[in-house]
């Protein structure tokens, strides 16, 4: 799991998981991680993870966000990726370690299909896994003891299930080989 080394002036103030798909930053106690500086939006910028691909993206802030010198809009974060925000900096460590991926047996994973992340594999060992964009398209996919549902959760735009629109809040049982469309991107759900 991806983490940030925050320092003040050289010396390390804190350290944050990257543990959840997306996290915001700011200067407001609501962000996931909070920056207490007055040069520093509330909300600042936000670090969108999918598999192992994080994403920085400043959010209008009105400072700005610096990555390796360079001021960004949106941004791929590379390892050892340095982040500048008013007198902070935030070090980008990506360890490639997913969370309880080794702890855990596989019951069934999710094939990427296409696309940029075309091959990789999501293990579904939470009771709960959220896939897709905020405000875009989002499906969690529940495990139960015997069978996995997913539920088309938000976004007006329906993902498909083998070619059919999923209804909103309407839980649909996965068959091994089921294929899901998340605005494009194509996936595989299979049983271990």
């Amino acid at each position: 799991m991806a983490k940030l080394i925050i320092s003040r002036n050289g010396q390390v103030e804190q350290q944050i998981q990257l543990s959840k798909e997306r996290m915001t930053l700011g200067r407001h106690p609501r962000n996931d991680i909070v920056l207490a500086h007055p040069a520093i939006s509330a909300a600042h910028a936000a670090i969108t993870t999918i598999l192992d691909d994080s994403f920085l993206e400043d959010l209008h802030s009105t400072n700005g966000t610096f990555v390796n010198g360079h001021r960004i809009g949106k941004h791929f974060l590379q390892h050892q990726d340095v982040i500048k925000m008013a007198k902070l900096e935030l070090q980008f460590v990506a360890d490639g370690i997913r969370p309880l991926a080794a702890a855990q047996p596989v019951l069934a994973e999710i094939s990427v299909l296409n696309g940029n992340n075309a091959g990789k594999h999501v293990a579904l060992t939470k009771p709960q896994t959220t896939l897709g964009r905020a405000g875009v398209q989002v499906v969690v996919i529940q495990r139960h003891p015997a069978f996995y549902t997913m539920t088309h959760t938000e976004g007006a735009l329906a993902p498909l299930l083998n070619g059919t629109a999923l209804d909103l809040h309407t839980p649909e049982r996965l068959s091994d080989g089921d294929v899901i469309d998340l605005s494009g991107t194509e996936m595989a759900f299979r049983i271990a």
